[in-house]
C-alpha cells in the first residue's frame, strides 16, 4: 500500500498507537501535524509544550507540521481544511490518521472535513476494546507518561507516572476509561517501537491548574533524546 497520509498527533498514547498500527498496516506517513496556541505555544487540547513535540517528531524521525491557534480556536476548521488542501496538492496527501477509539462526535467531524477536502479519514483503533488497546500499547514496548490529570480523579503523585499494567489494574479498579478518551488523563510517549532515540525527561514539575475544570499538569521544563 503506497499510500501517502499525514497523522494527527497530540504526543500521547492513543496518536502513538494509531500511527503505529498505520505503518504496520502499509500507510505512507510523511508528516505528523498539531495545532498549538499561539499565545502558550501549548498543545491545543493536552497543554504540551509546542518543542516537546519537536523532540518527539525528531525522535521518531517523521517531520511535524505545527500550526498555531488563538486560545479561542476561532477559525480551527478553516486552518485545517486549509492544511491538507495545501498537503494533498503539494505532496500528495490522500489520507489522515486519527487516534480516536470511541467518541462518535468527533470521528463524524473528522469524516466530515476530510471528506469535504477529498482525502480518506483512516481510524485504526476505532471502536475496540479499550483494554485491549490499552495492554497493546504497552505489550509493544512504548513507553509513555502521565502529563495531564483531571484532580478529582488523581493526585498529584500520578503526575510523570510511566503507564505500565500496575496502573491499568487501577484505573480499572477505579472504574476510569482504560484509555482516558474522556480527558481523565493525558499522555506524553517518550520511547517505543517507531522511536529511533528514547525521550528522557530531566527536569519537571507538578502543578495543579484550576482552567476548565481542577486539574493536574506536569510541566516539563528539560527534555533530550538519547539512543535506545
Amino acid at each position: 500500500m503506497n499510500i501517502q497520509t499525514i497523522c494527527s498527533w497530540s504526543g500521547g498514547k492513543d496518536s502513538c498507537l494509531a500511527l503505529n498500527k498505520a505503518i504496520n498496516q502499509g500507510y505512507q506517513v510523511k508528516y505528523l501535524l498539531n495545532f498549538t496556541s499561539s499565545e502558550t505555544k501549548r498543545c491545543c487540547f493536552h497543554g504540551l509544550d509546542g518543542s516537546l513535540l519537536q523532540l518527539q517528531s525528531e525522535a521518531i524521525g517523521i517531520p511535524l507540521i505545527q500550526k498555531e491557534m488563538p486560545d479561542d480556536m476561532n477559525g480551527y476548521e478553516e486552518q485545517f481544511k486549509s492544511i491538507l488542501c495545501k498537503l494533498k496538492e503539494s505532496d500528495g496527501i490522500k489520507g489522515m490518521i486519527f487516534g480516536d477509539i470511541y467518541l462518535d462526535e468527533h470521528k463524524d467531524w473528522v469524516e466530515r472535513v476530510c471528506d469535504d477536502v477529498g482525502i480518506l479519514a483512516i481510524e485504526p483503533l476505532w471502536n475496540q476494546p479499550t483494554e485491549s488497546l490499552i495492554n497493546e500499547f504497552i505489550d509493544l514496548g512504548y513507553k509513555s507518561v502521565i502529563i495531564s490529570a483531571k484532580a478529582d480523579l488523581f493526585g498529584k503523585e500520578s503526575m510523570g507516572r510511566i503507564i505500565d499494567k500496575d496502573f491499568v489494574k487501577e484505573l480499572m479498579q477505579k472504574e476510569i476509561c482504560l484509555c482516558g478518551e474522556n480527558g481523565e488523563f493525558h499522555t506524553f510517549v517518550i520511547d517505543g517501537p517507531i522511536f529511533k532515540r528514547k525521550i528522557i525527561v530531566k527536569e519537571s514539575q507538578a502543578l495543579l491548574i484550576d482552567g476548565f475544570w481542577k486539574h493536574w499538569s506536569l510541566d516539563i521544563k528539560k527534555a533530550e533524546t538519547e539512543m535506545r
